[in-house]
C-alpha cells in the first residue's frame, strides 16, 4: 500500500490474507439488499415521490430511473470493497485520510438525526387510531425501536428478518391497492413520465423547488451515507471474506468484554481465488438488482402512481404530509372506509420499520467512525454501538417533543444534506477503489464511467440548490 496517498498506515489498521470462500447459491445471500430498500421505503419511495406525484403530477418520475441506477452502482461499489476486504468502506476511507471518519460522523447526523421519518410513521399511526397528539405515538415508536435493536440476539439477523416481512407484506398491499385504483390515463400519464413529459411541462415543472427534487433523487433509495452502510450489511452476512469478520451480537447476550476487528481480510489473486471472485461478483450483482433495483422501482412507481391516481390536484397537498391522508380518504372511498384505515396503518408502520433502520444503520456508521477516530484497538463495540443508538433515540424524542412537528420539512432538510454527502463519497469511492484495491479486482471500465457520471450528475444539481437557496 503506497504511504503517500494513504492517510493511515497499514500498521494501525491491518489487512490480513486469508482464502476466499467459495460463493454460495443465490438464496443463501439475499439479504442486505432488502435492507437497503427498507431505508428508502421511509423516505423516497412513500414521502417524496408521491408527494412530487401528487402536487406536479408524474412527469418527474424519470427521476426515479436516475437516482435508483445510480445508487445501483454506488452500492455495488461499495459492496465492491466489502467483498474483497472484508471490512466497511470506511476502513478504507480511514486510510486514504485519516479525518474522514470526523466527516462521516458529522454529515451522517446531520443528514439522519432529524426524525423526520419516525414522526411521519407516528403523524399516520395517530391519524389511522385517531389518537390526538403524534408526538406521543412518535414517543412509543422511538423507544420500542431501541428495546427491538437492543434485545435482538444478533443485530444483522433482527433487523434483516424484520424488513424482509415489513416488505414481504406492504409492497404486495400497495400494488394490489394500485391495479384496483389506478385507471388507464393513470398508466399513461406513468408511462409518459419516464420519458419526461408531464402535465404542461417537460422533466421539471416551472417553480418546483430544486433542494425537493434534489432531495427526491437522493432518496430514490437508501440515500446519503445510508448506501455505505452496504458494506457493513454484506460483511455480517459474510459476502465473500465478510466470511472472517466479527459481528455485532445484543447488549445483553454477554456481560464480557468482546473483542471486536474493524479491519478485515483480502485474498491472493492467485487462479483458484479469482475464479471464486467472478463467480461472487456475478452473484452479489444479481441479488442487488433483483432486490434493490427491479423491486425497488416497481415500488417507487407504484406508490408514486397510487398517490397521483388518489390525491392528485387535492387540496393541502403541499402542507406536511396530508397527500397520504388525501390518498387513504380517496382509497377508502374508492374500496371501503376500512381499506383507507388499513392502508394509513400499513405505511405507518412502514415508516417506522424504517426509521428503526436508519437508526441501525447511522449507529453502524458513527459507531465505526469513532472507533477509527480514536483507533481503538481493544473495545466492546456493542456498548458503544448502544450508547450511540440510544443517543439518537434521545435526540429524536427531544427534537418532536419541543415543538418541531412537520415531517415534510425534516426529511427535505435531511434529503438536501445527505444529496451533497453523496456527491462527495461517489468520488471517494471511485478514488478508493481504483487505488487501494488490487489492479485485478479492480472497477471496470464501465463502471467507472457510471460513477463518474453518478459524480458529475449530482454534483451539478448540488450546484444547482445552493445556487437557487443562495439567491444568486
Amino acid at each position: 500500500m503506497n504511504a503517500k496517498i494513504y492517510g493511515m498506515s497499514t500498521k494501525k489498521l491491518p489487512l490480513g490474507t486469508k482464502e476466499l470462500p467459495k460463493a454460495p447459491k443465490l438464496k443463501k445471500i439475499i439479504g442486505p439488499s432488502f435492507i437497503i430498500l427498507g431505508l428508502g421505503l421511509g423516505s423516497g419511495e412513500i414521502i417524496m415521490w408521491p408527494y412530487l406525484a401528487s402536487n406536479y403530477g408524474l412527469g418527474m418520475v424519470w427521476g426515479i430511473v436516475i437516482g435508483i441506477t445510480m445508487q445501483f452502482f454506488i452500492n455495488m461499489e461499495v459492496e465492491r470493497y466489502a467483498l474483497i476486504n472484508g471490512e466497511s468502506v470506511f476502513v478504507g476511507f480511514a486510510r486514504m485520510l485519516k479525518w474522514l471518519p470526523i466527516w462521516f460522523i458529522l454529515s451522517t447526523f446531520l443528514g439522519f438525526g432529524w426524525p423526520g421519518i419516525g414522526l411521519a410513521g407516528a403523524t399516520l399511526l395517530s391519524e389511522a387510531f385517531n389518537i390526538g397528539e403524534p408526538r406521543i405515538v412518535g414517543v412509543f415508536v422511538f423507544v420500542l425501536i431501541g428495546l427491538i435493536l437492543s434485545f435482538g440476539k444478533v443485530l444483522y439477523k433482527t433487523v434483516e428478518s424484520l424488513q424482509k416481512v415489513l416488505i414481504g407484506v406492504g409492497v404486495p398491499f400497495v400494488v394490489i391497492l394500485t391495479l384496483y385504483l389506478a385507471k388507464k390515463s393513470d398508466y399513461t400519464a406513468l408511462a409518459n413520465g419516464i420519458v419526461g413529459i408531464g402535465d404542461g411541462f417537460t422533466f421539471l415543472p416551472v417553480g418546483i423547488a430544486m433542494g425537493t427534487f434534489l432531495g427526491a433523487i437522493a432518496y430514490a433509495g437508501a440515500g446519503g451515507n445510508l448506501n455505505l452502510t452496504q458494506s457493513c450489511y454484506v460483511r455480517d452476512k459474510g459476502y465473500g471474506m465478510g466470511a472472517y469478520a466479527d459481528k455485532i451480537t445484543s447488549l445483553f447476550t454477554s456481560k464480557k468484554k468482546k473483542k471486536y476487528s474493524l479491519t478485515g481480510n483480502t485474498f491472493e489473486t492467485n487462479k483458484k481465488n479469482m475464479s471464486r471472485f467472478r463467480k461472487w461478483w456475478k452473484i452479489v450483482n444479481l441479488e442487488h438488482f433483483l432486490i434493490f433495483w427491479v423491486l425497488g422501482i416497481i415500488t417507487m412507481f407504484t406508490l408514486a402512481l397510487l398517490a397521483y391516481t388518489t390525491s392528485y390536484g387535492a387540496e393541502g397537498n403541499a402542507e406536511g404530509i396530508q397527500f397520504v391522508i388525501n390518498e387513504a380518504t380517496a382509497i377508502g372511498r374508492g374500496t371501503a372506509y376500512s381499506i383507507g384505515i388499513l392502508f394509513m396503518i400499513v405505511t405507518g408502520i412502514m415508516l417506522s420499520a424504517t426509521q428503526l433502520t436508519v437508526l441501525d444503520s447511522t449507529s453502524r456508521i458513527i459507531t465505526e467512525n469513532v472507533l477509527l477516530m480514536f483507533n481503538k484497538k481493544s473495545f466492546n463495540v456493542s456498548k458503544v454501538y448502544y450508547t450511540i443508538l440510544w443517543i439518537q433515540i434521545a435526540f429524536g424524542i427531544t427534537v418532536f417533543t419541543v415543538g418541531f412537528d412537520q415531517p415534510l420539512k425534516l426529511i427535505i432538510l435531511g434529503a438536501i444534506i445527505n444529496a451533497f454527502t453523496m456527491f462527495v463519497y461517489s468520488g471517494l469511492i471511485l478514488f478508493l477503489n481504483n487505488n487501494l484495491l488490487k489492479k485485478l479486482v479492480r472497477p471496470s471500465l464501465f463502471r467507472n464511467l457510471a460513477m463518474l457520471a453518478t459524480f458529475v450528475f449530482l454534483g451539478v444539481f448540488c450546484f444547482l440548490t445552493m445556487k437557487e437557496k443562495l439567491g444568486i
